[in-house]
């Protein structure tokens, strides 16, 4: 396994049920690592009841949306309740193809497999574009990955980039946290859905929906975000044409998903909605409708890359967008699955499932065999 995230864990879990011992590698010091780097104030966008791993409860109290130091102890109690073989500060730097198997060329020396599955993450390298101008910036620029809190940013003028789940709660966050005037650039406008309404979590009907037609599960998204959110446009979030199910099967995007209290920080101006960036400057930022902004950070919440170019990008199994070509648990190539690659609601919850169907596979292989 390498990652020592939800998916790998799962595996591995699932694995040991069947009688195969698997070892788990990981670059970071600690399980979870992904999880411990992410905003003080994150919590999950999914219930605990759709983000759970195999045969693994919350603890007892926990809310029914984890906070990020709840999800970090869940994976480190299942690591250990499962008793998981955990190579920590072990970097899989490459994967070849080796008689018999496979090689894994590590920090710390080869590791030979017959059987190995990636789940470094769907988000795993932080991605900031490379915006004409970016470098002569004299102001602070971040990824959205390196915030932690608004303590730092208080007093400042802030545009954040990107409208995204983590791009508007970060906005939220500073312009509630002392942080001021709090910009929200946004160059498409984002399908917005609650997290929890009228005390339903969000992501329960949304899986549902998932296995309708998306021109019905739409009809009938939009109808609970007229009532939901209601109409954003004067506030510079127009609906967008393409509705969320459609887009989620098209581009794999998934929406942005809120607290009701994020829409009434945007209806009453504390998060400011302003035209995408189109270049910098030493003091400020262009944007798209011609106007500038000078912000004395800028925070992009710009999205990931899967990072796995370097790990199997010399193995044909990635398509043009860096995703491997097959995954959910199946065989890509003899010996070698991907699990963790769907950005859905419940991801945690189908990375366990993705688990369970590929620890099911190996062990028939090793039966047969």
């Amino acid at each position: 396994m390498v990652g020592a995230g939800p998916g790998g864990l799962a595996a591995a879990a699932e694995l040991r049920r069947r009688g195969v011992q698997a070892t788990v590698l990981d670059q970071a010091d600690a399980i979870g690592s992904s999880w411990r780097g992410r905003y003080d104030r994150l919590r999950l966008n999914t219930s605990r009841f759709s983000s759970k791993l195999p045969k693994a409860r919350y603890a007892r109290g926990t809310p029914v949306f984890p906070s990020r130091d709840q999800m970090v102890s869940y994976l480190e109690e299942y690591a250990e309740r499962n008793e998981l073989e955990v190579r920590l500060g072990t970097r899989v730097e490459r994967i070849d193809r080796n008689e018999g198997g496979w090689v894994l060329r590590t920090s710390g020396g080869d590791v030979h497999a017959s059987q190995v599955i990636v789940a470094t993450g769907h988000e795993n390298t932080p991605r900031i574009p490379d915006w004409p101008g970016r470098d002569r910036f004299r102001g602070e620029l971040i990824h959205a990955a390196a915030y932690r809190n608004p303590e730092p940013f208080r007093g400042k003028e802030i545009l954040v980039v990107g409208p995204g789940c983590s791009g508007i709660e970060i906005a939220y966050d500073l312009a509630t946290g002392g942080a001021g005037p709090v910009r929200l650039a946004v160059r498409t406008p984002p399908s917005i859905t609650l997290r929890s309404s009228m005390g339903i979590p969000g992501d329960l009907p949304a899986r549902a929906m998932l296995h309708l037609p998306p021109r019905i599960a739409d009809a009938q998204m939009k109808v609970i975000d007229r009532l939901d959110i209601g109409d954003l446009s004067e506030y510079g979030l127009p609906r967008p044409e393409e509705g969320l199910f459609a887009r989620l099967r098209r581009e794999g995007k998934a929406p942005a998903i809120v607290d009701k209290e994020v829409i009434e920080a945007i209806k009453d101006g504390r998060i400011k909605i302003v035209a995408g960036v189109e270049s910098f400057d030493e003091t400020g930022v262009k944007l798209a409708d011609g106007t500038r902004v000078e912000p004395g950070v800028v925070i992009a919440a710009t999205g990931y890359d899967r990072g796995l170019e370097s790990l199997v990008g010399h193995l044909d199994v990635l398509d043009e967008r860096g995703y491997p070509c097959i995954h959910g648990g199946e065989e890509v190539e003899p010996g070698l699955r991907f699990i963790g690659y769907v950005p859905i609601p419940g991801l945690i919850g189908l990375m366990g499932r993705e688990a369970r169907r590929a620890a099911k596979a190996i062990a028939r292989t090793r039966v047969a065999a």
